[in-house]
């Protein structure tokens, strides 16, 4: 990773460093447009037929049998399962307390206003599997669905041969799956959004993915036919900010736990101390030697680097201007800056909030906004699985004493029949 000194880089550096290593995303949608209108036209074979190029699919079905969930239960080493369940329960309490209130309020006399949270009933769930199959996602999305209380919960991850992998297949039945696909990419968001003769659509998709995946979520979300998307979630992201009390080996670990999952993720250390940027510098390098997944790791670092700020408060700023998935705030009492920052997916706090705790087990959830859309977007949460809906119970003394305001409004935009709807009420004497 290169080292930089903010306050020498010109404007022009500065953001090309803070760029994250995108694709045009006109070439994209180039790309995947016509996948997603052969899923709307064709259906079930052009899934199918996808599912063969794109994800290497070898079997004849991609929806996940009760034999093959079953199976999976004999096959999980017990370690593994108890470490799922582990994770499963911290994830379930910290998202109970995300439920929603219902509430009523009286505005004026006799105006009985209230707003109710109901479940969205059908949700599909986007399980990324490229390059690992990342079981953490089903626990992350699953279970705050589940607590809102979605009726029909639709899994898909992408399948290279005839069956998903064990481990997907056992979290998926321990938490109560039953409807699983084995297809990815484009294709199977645009199977989630307009269904098929055989699956039948989704009203919201959930899940991150890779920039093919991340792109056709933003189609079909602009799409009247499609359905909405829970954010903009794509390859990830970390930047760290650290002091001199921060340990580089830490540090760089934590910096490779980001990288290793993609030539287009991107991680950042912006530090206050030149001296633990090169000991930072010279651990990634020794760490990344043992890493099984180095080709992806040092792809990534091509687009990382490492800054010399001048104090934590220019190193919060910066951040706040990237918004990045993860923050880490490695330094000297950086729980008292928790209220400056604006703008990240998930904050992890001192040497011993690593952000691969949030990936599987602390609690909280690991499905974020990346491209600098928590400048707007917040993690997936319980809320996400769930819609309000407004209601109102007027007597007709409250319509009474708000009824002059309503026909006043009306008839300045000249919209009459509101105002009558009005009238007529006031002067009936029914």
């Amino acid at each position: 990773m290169k080292i930089f000194d903010y306050n020498n880089c010109k404007t022009k550096q500065i953001e090309e460093l803070f760029s994250r290593p995108v694709m045009n995303y006109n070439s994209i949608y180039k790309l995947i447009t016509p996948i997603i209108d052969d899923i709307k036209t064709i259906g079930d074979k052009a899934v199918l037929e996808y599912a063969r190029k794109l994800d290497n699919f070898t079997g004849n079905s991609i929806k996940v049998s009760e034999e093959e969930l079953q199976e999976s239960v004999n096959k999980v080493p017990k370690e593994l399962k108890q470490a799922i369940r582990v994770s499963a329960n911290n994830i379930l309490k910290f998202h109970k307390k995300q439920f929603p209130k219902n509430y009523v309020v009286e505005t004026s006399k006799g105006v009985l206003c209230g707003r109710k949270y109901e479940p969205i009933e059908n949700v599909g769930l986007y399980i990324p599997g490229g390059n690992t199959v990342l079981i953490s996602t089903i626990l992350m999305l699953v279970i705050p669905a589940k607590i809102a209380g979605c009726k029909r919960i639709v899994l898909c991850s992408p399948c290279k041969g005839e069956k998903l992998s064990n481990e997907l297949l056992f979290t998926a039945n321990y938490l109560g799956i039953e409807e699983i696909y084995k297809v990815g990419g484009a294709h199977a968001i645009a199977m989630l959004a307009y269904g098929t003769k055989s699956i039948n659509k989704v009203d919201k998709i959930f899940g991150p993915g890779n920039q093919y995946v991340t792109a056709a979520k933003s189609l079909i979300s602009i799409d009247p036919n499609g359905c909405p998307i829970d954010m903009p979630a794509g390859p990830s992201e970390l930047l760290i900010i650290a002091d001199k009390t921060a340990n580089a080996v830490f540090i760089a670990a934590d910096l490779l736990s980001q990288a290793e999952h993609g030539a287009d993720s991107q991680v950042i250390l912006l530090t206050t101390d030149y001296n633990l940027a090169k000991s930072v510098q010279k651990q990634v390098y020794l760490q990344l030697k043992k890493l099984p997944r180095r080709y992806l790791a040092e792809q990534s670092l091509k687009y990382s680097f490492i800054m010399i700020v001048k104090d934590i408060n220019q190193a919060i700023e910066l951040s706040n201007q990237y918004a990045p998935e993860h923050l880490i705030m490695n330094f000297k009492n950086a729980d008292r800056f928790i209220n400056k920052i604006k703008n990240a997916g998930s904050i992890f706090i001192g040497p011993y909030s690593p952000e691969s705790a949030g990936d599987y087990s602390s609690g909280t959830n690991h499905s974020l906004p990346t491209y600098g859309y928590a400048k707007s977007y917040g993690g997936v949460s319980v809320e996400m699985f769930m819609k309000t809906i407004s209601y109102q119970k007027i007597s007709k003394p409250g319509l009474k004493k708000i009824s002059d305001s309503i026909i006043k409004l009306a008839e300045t935009e000249n919209l009459q029949a509101h105002a009558n709807a009005i009238k007529v009420r006031i002067k009936n004497e029914y």
